[in-house]
């Protein structure tokens, strides 16, 4: 049962700590679509942290930087390269929340605040989650600002390339700490679990990992994933090895038309993972009811799955940084509210296809 003392509205921002907020702000307005509309730093009087909040759709993107070089995001750049470093939930009562986080085992970070300028009230507060990441509770019905105190307005204008919202965020932990912190987000934010897989699902000949997830309010999806025994190196072993620990492997992304966002997307430069054509082959002949031909799909790289609720189209973005451990999902559902079971097989081969190249299978 959900607990009201911890109700939450849905995911209000997800912050990056990046090297240089200026050029990630122009990747991700350039290749993924996402326009500027708000801004701090030295112009605004922020000698330390540079900030460009991002948006498009319901979605929207942090990306901080810092000029010090003893400021925590940039111990977290060099620890971790850039990373998300907050998942920041909207919620009713930011003190509330917080204080039943604390009272159920979590370990505050920032204890409720009031950040005050003429627009209203903002009232956040900090937890810590796995890794060096934290939840952060943001409470917004008082203030009607641009996005915070501290931050000014930017009409940068990009095409969006028809991304709605965020579907599901996904966390990679140490092997055998996925149910403890499944445990934590259950008894301090009141998340229920959805559904498990384990390694019989998602393995291949050489590697296999274990997943359960989370949902609140049935739209805030949290999963978490750990690595499982297998011959050779998994993908989570290989990002808890270059992310320096636990932290959020990837972001799924929805969108209404997934055709036309991945057709933009390659156009800015967006990289997919590659997908073997014989997995178009094997498909069944129930994909004619998606009025989207095979041949597209495969051009594309689109993977089709479907469940007893109805189908789902999805794709993975190859790592966004230097280190293979951030990249997203695009994702389109149709009723379906799994994650793509039956393309983990195919998936991870074109996972390790690339871990192997990069050397670390």
């Amino acid at each position: 049962m959900i607990d009201d003392n911890c109700s939450i509205i849905g995911v209000d921002h997800l912050e990056f700590y990046v090297g240089n907020a200026k050029q990630a702000a122009f990747f991700y307005s350039h290749c993924f679509g996402f326009n500027v509309v708000a801004y701090q730093g030295l112009e605004t009087g922020n000698r330390k942290v540079t900030s460009y909040v991002m948006e498009q759709g319901d979605i929207r993107f942090v990306l901080s930087s810092t000029m010090d070089p003893e400021h925590p995001i940039a111990q977290s750049v060099l620890r971790h390269g850039d990373t998300i470093a907050v998942i920041a939930l909207e919620v009713p009562d930011a003190a509330q929340a917080y204080d039943h986080a604390i009272a159920h085992g979590a370990v505050g970070v920032i204890p409720c605040t009031n950040h005050e300028d003429e627009h209203g009230i903002l009232r956040f507060a900090a937890v810590r989650t796995f890794g060096d990441a934290w939840v952060k509770f943001v409470e917004r019905k008082h203030y009607v600002g641009n996005f915070a105190p501290g931050f000014v307005a930017r009409a940068a204008r990009h095409q969006s390339v028809g991304l709605t919202r965020i579907d599901h965020i996904v966390g990679n932990v140490e092997r055998g700490m996925m149910n403890s912190w499944v445990d934590f987000f259950m008894q301090t934010m009141g998340f229920e679990l959805r559904m498990h897989f384990d390694d019989r699902a998602i393995s291949t000949e050489y590697s296999a990992l274990m997943s359960k997830v989370l949902q609140k309010g049935g739209k805030t999806i949290v999963n978490i994933n750990e690595p499982a025994d297998g011959l050779r190196k998994s993908q989570i072993e290989e990002y808890l090895d270059f992310h320096y620990g636990p932290g959020i492997q990837h972001i799924g992304l929805a969108t209404e038309d997934i055709v036309a966002t991945v057709v933009r997307l390659k156009a800015a430069g967006v990289e997919f993972l590659p997908i073997p054509k014989t997995y178009y082959d094997d498909l069944g002949d129930w994909v004619q009811e998606l009025e989207i031909p095979v041949d597209k799909l495969a051009e594309l790289g689109i993977l089709v799955d479907r469940d007893d609720d109805g189908y789902l189209l999805q794709l993975f973005t190859k790592p966004v940084g230097d280190r293979p451990t951030l990249f997203f999902e695009i994702i389109e559902r149709h009723g379906s509210r799994g994650f793509g079971a039956g393309n983990f097989k195919s998936l991870f081969v074109a996972i390790e296809r690339e871990q192997s190249l990069r050397g670390n299978l």
